[in-house]
């Protein structure tokens, strides 16, 4: 959903101001996560991350040309238990943490940002410090709003969990993925996976749940504030050959040629930090 626009014009991040206003707010996203700055409560630490992921039966990922995007599509299944019927959840949500009591957000989609190099790719830092990859799981408040576009920039409206990655051994969810990269390539390429999928195998065992949290914005283009951002401690493992598989998509559609002074690499695909602007981030446990 996000992204698509800017991906069509080409603008480079010092240019989003001058086609969409809001990505010169003052509460911008992504940020530099300075770890000793955080403020640690202890609410936050009592009142743990609810991730009710549901497995999809078919999972559509695209090549927009900035980014890959993946979009789980979790289907009501019933299983028989004697004479009792038991229903597996038909949508992923996530509540608790630093969300809003009573309010359930939906996940929409599943993003990805990576570097041409290791030393690079993730859009958040901290300490300075960038990782190979960051996986952004967003999600939209169905209490309050009936779609995500109506939710974007609205208050309580989109919640983002973010995931960093280091380089180790082979991510076994997100293999499913890797291996069809292959299939899009190319800029505007889609495939629906049919194996089962559930955006939990991202998430750390609950005992490495500590995360930061802040308000930012979206991103990519329009750049909307009004972002609720959880940040997970603890990365993602991840081996070379799967960040080589996301090096591998392209930015432009097949038979096309990339734009004047471009490879027509998918990397690097990661927006510079933005200033705080006095906001501060919240922490869910003690540095």
């Amino acid at each position: 959903m996000f992204g698509t626009a800017m991906a069509r014009l080409g603008v480079e991040h010092a240019d989003w101001g001058l086609y969409f206003p809001e990505a010169t707010g003052s509460r911008q996203s992504p940020i530099d996560l300075v770890s000793c700055d955080a403020r640690y409560e202890e609410i936050l630490a009592n009142t743990p991350l609810q991730f009710n992921y549901a497995t999809s039966r078919e999972t559509d990922i695209l090549n927009n040309g900035y980014t890959l995007v993946v979009f789980p599509r979790a289907k009501q299944v019933d299983t028989q238990a004697g004479n009792r019927s038991d229903q597996t959840p038909n949508v992923s949500t996530l509540s608790g943490g630093p969300l809003p009591q009573g309010m359930e957000y939906e996940l929409a989609e599943i993003r990805f940002h990576w570097g041409r190099e290791n030393s690079r790719g993730s859009e958040h830092t901290v300490n300075g410090k960038a990782f190979p990859m960051e996986v952004q799981l967003v999600h939209w408040n169905t209490r309050l709003y009936d779609s995500i576009e109506e939710a974007v920039g609205r208050p309580n409206g989109i919640v983002i969990v973010t995931l960093f990655t280091q380089l180790g051994r082979e991510h076994h969810g997100l293999k499913l993925i890797t291996d069809a990269l292959e299939d899009v390539q190319y800029k505007g390429r889609q495939k629906t996976l049919t194996a089962p999928f559930n955006p939990g195998t991202f998430m750390p065992d609950p005992q490495l749940r500590d995360f930061w949290t802040y308000e930012g914005s979206l991103t990519t283009p329009p750049c909307s504030e009004n972002v609720s951002w959880i940040l997970m401690r603890y990365p993602l493992m991840v081996s070379h050959s799967q960040m080589e598989d996301f090096r591998r998509l392209k930015t432009h559609n097949k038979g096309d040629q990339p734009r004047p002074g471009d490879d027509g690499t998918m990397a690097d695909n990661f927006r510079p930090p933005q200033a705080l602007n006095g906001r501060y981030v919240r922490a869910s446990f003690q540095y």
